[in-house]
């Protein structure tokens, strides 16, 4: 029942880190920090553009998790996004991060979490019969 109730919270915590990020963030434009960083690295004509879209792409990752469907997939493709995410914007500007360098290590925490709520946690509680 506790490993239940662990499970449903990390999927519910993982799902709300992609909102706030997405919506909140992005969408919105609550945290310029984000807008700069696409402007940075991609450039600035349409950074807002892509920001925003972005934002879009990160809540659709979350409603899909939340859904269950290919669940997996989702967690590997979220663990690769968010290790390539981290190691651009370390390498290219890092003074524009929440936590400069140490971003890093909230970023691993995260991947960490995923991993262990969909290929640890989702395998204890043998929901690999879920879509």
């Amino acid at each position: 029942m506790a490993k239940e109730r662990i499970y449903t919270g990390l999927t519910y915590f993982i799902a709300a880190v992609w909102v706030v990020n997405g919506l909140y963030c992005k969408v919105l434009g609550a945290v310029p920090r984000h807008e700069q960083i696409v402007a940075e690295i991609l450039g600035l004509p349409y950074a807002k553009l892509i920001t925003v879209a972005i934002g879009f792409l990160e809540l659709a990752l979350a409603f899909w998790f939340v859904s269950k469907y290919k669940q997996k997939e989702n967690a590997c493709l979220q663990i690769i996004l968010v290790a390539v995410m981290n190691v651009i914007e370390l390498t290219t500007t890092p003074q524009l991060l929440l936590w400069g360098r140490f971003n890093i290590f909230f970023a691993v925490g995260f991947i960490a979490i995923v991993y262990y709520h969909t290929f640890v946690l989702r395998e204890q509680l043998d929901l690999k019969g879920e879509v």
